[in-house]
């Protein structure tokens, strides 16, 4: 089976909890706080592998975490950083933001990397909170949470030369004796329902020559095979658009060349403009002096397309046809850079918790009285707070005050005992 897109989950380690911990030493008065912090939790990352062919595994899997981080410990250690989580895709995917539908990452060469998940960070232990008016605090950080996110994943082959056109013309056939490959072939429509690779060898160069399932009208509107087709076509360089000049099934030649290239303009003005040979397949069984073969040739080269006259089936005119292909592509691998592939692609990069625009926000409801509050910022604080010990609750309290929450609860009309919650917890709000 080929799996060309998948969802998944993707989740960050958590960062590790700051330690409360006092010195304990023989003949050490008052030793003091030391409490170290926790650990960094560990990135997702993925990675590029030439060994991998399909989305396969994440068709049964869709969740993926990364590790903690360890917790601080005493003596001001720090706990160990999580174990990121490497999580290994073909060779040409994108990894896409599925919430907004940006793209992420391109990984396009062997072992390149990407971050897409950085780890939350590991909380302060108490010694960092030690202070002149606080000499003894019995309270710590709590580590960040992880990232996660809803990412899609969708291969695109990497091939320099894609094979397109209406399905049962022969490109199947095309590939077969063109390379090693062994597609399936037969005399019906759709036998490719999946793209296949080979590698053509000619006497001073290779490529790799991709067999793109066939195209019909309507395709970039999502008929057929549709977007699973045109995808494919997108990483191709050269495209040989293979017709079946015979009109064995009964079309014309010439409108099948033009409707072809009308879904593909349809889908992208970009991939219209990619460097395209025609292949006139079937020519054993053409009459070259009928107005339709006329018809075709005339405007292929009224439009500048350079045509070659084939049998696949017999590898009549082949050579010439993939020599041709070699030449064409020599011309574009100049001319181009890697970055022209996504040049026009609107990314998005990964960021940590703390730097979410909306991280410090913290938002506040009222029901029956009681005042709700909730914040990205507010509850990693929350979680950090000792509540059997004073000086936390005040380290809370101060914090709301000093980002202005306090100024707008009464701005809403909060007064001496009433009562403000967060996350479960309820207190009673009294002046200073």
């Amino acid at each position: 089976m080929f799996v060309d897109s998948a969802k998944i989950t993707i989740c960050s380690g958590r960062g590790g909890d700051g330690a409360v911990s006092f010195r304990r030493e023989p003949f050490v008065p008052d030793g003091g706080p030391d409490g170290g912090n926790g650990g960094k939790g560990g990135d997702v990352i993925f990675e590029a592998d030439r060994n991998l062919r399909t989305l396969m595994d994440f068709k049964y899997k869709k969740k993926y975490v990364a590790e903690a981080g360890q917790g601080g410990m005493k003596r001001n250690k720090y706990g160990k950083k999580g174990q990121d989580l490497i999580i290994r895709v073909p060779v040409g995917t994108v990894v896409f933001d599925t919430e907004t539908g940006k793209i992420m990452q391109d990984l396009v060469t062997d072992k390149e990397q990407f971050v897409a998940a950085i780890g939350g960070k590991g909380g302060l232990g108490n010694s960092n909170y030690k202070n002149s008016m606080r000499q003894a605090p019995n309270f710590a950080e709590a580590g960040s949470v992880g990232n996660e996110r809803l990412v899609t994943l969708e291969l695109k082959l990497i091939a320099d030369v894609g094979l397109i056109g209406f399905p049962n013309v022969g490109k199947s056939t095309l590939l077969s004796v063109s390379s090693s490959a062994k597609p399936k072939i037969a005399d019906y429509h759709f036998t490719t329902l999946v793209p296949n690779l080979g590698v053509v060898e000619l006497a001073n160069t290779e490529f790799v020559l991709a067999d793109i399932p066939g195209l019909i009208e309507g395709a970039a509107k999502g008929a057929g095979l549709g977007f699973d087709f045109l995808k494919h076509v997108e990483r191709t360089r050269v495209l040989i658009h293979v017709i079946d000049a015979s009109g064995s099934e009964e079309r014309n030649p010439l409108e099948d060349f033009l409707k072809i290239n009308a879904e593909i303009g349809e889908y992208s003005q970009k991939l219209i403009s990619k460097a395209q040979i025609v292949a006139l397949n079937k020519i054993d069984l053409t009459d070259q002096d009928s107005e339709a073969y006329r018809e075709l040739t005339d405007y292929l080269t009224a439009e500048g397309y350079a045509y070659f006259p084939i049998c696949a089936a017999t590898n009549q005119g082949v050579h010439e046809l993939l020599n041709a292909a070699a030449a064409v592509l020599d011309r574009v691998f100049r001319e181009e850079s890697e970055e022209d592939l996504l040049a026009d692609q609107d990314r998005i990069v990964p960021i940590r918790t703390e730097d979410e625009p909306d991280y410090r926000v913290v938002n506040i409801e009222t029901d029956n009285g009681v005042y709700i509050l909730s914040g990205k910022q507010l509850k990693k604080i929350f979680n950090s707070t000792n509540f059997n010990d004073y000086g936390s609750l005040r380290y809370l309290y101060n914090h709301l005050k000093r980002i202005g929450v306090i100024k707008q609860l009464k701005k809403m009309g909060l007064e001496e005992g009433d009562t403000v919650r967060i996350y479960g917890f309820e207190f009673e709000y009294t002046d200073e």
